[in-house]
């Protein structure tokens, strides 16, 4: 089964690019499909795979950040090849 992920991470201290841009280059580092934006990142593939970096990459952030609040969206399909038809 194919998903989507949007994501927001926000961490809550004065230095917070760093932390947010390793989260990123993790991402980007699987055999997923990471797109970013200025507001978020998403990340495209099987619900498994998807998961699994997931529930690794935000545990760790998690660890290594007193205060961090983590934005989640789950869409069940692959909609990496969206373009707006409008």
């Amino acid at each position: 089964m194919k998903i989507s992920v949007e994501l927001t991470l926000t961490p809550l201290q004065d230095n917070f690019e760093p932390p947010i841009i390793d989260f990123i280059k993790k991402l980007r580092a699987s055999n997923l499909t990471v797109l970013e934006n200025p507001l978020s990142t998403q990340v495209f593939g099987d619900y498994d795979q998807v998961m699994e970096l997931l529930q690794n990459e935000i545990k760790e952030t998690f660890e290594n950040l007193d205060h961090v609040v983590l934005g989640m969206k789950i869409v069940k399909s692959d909609r990496s090849d969206y373009e707006p038809h409008f």
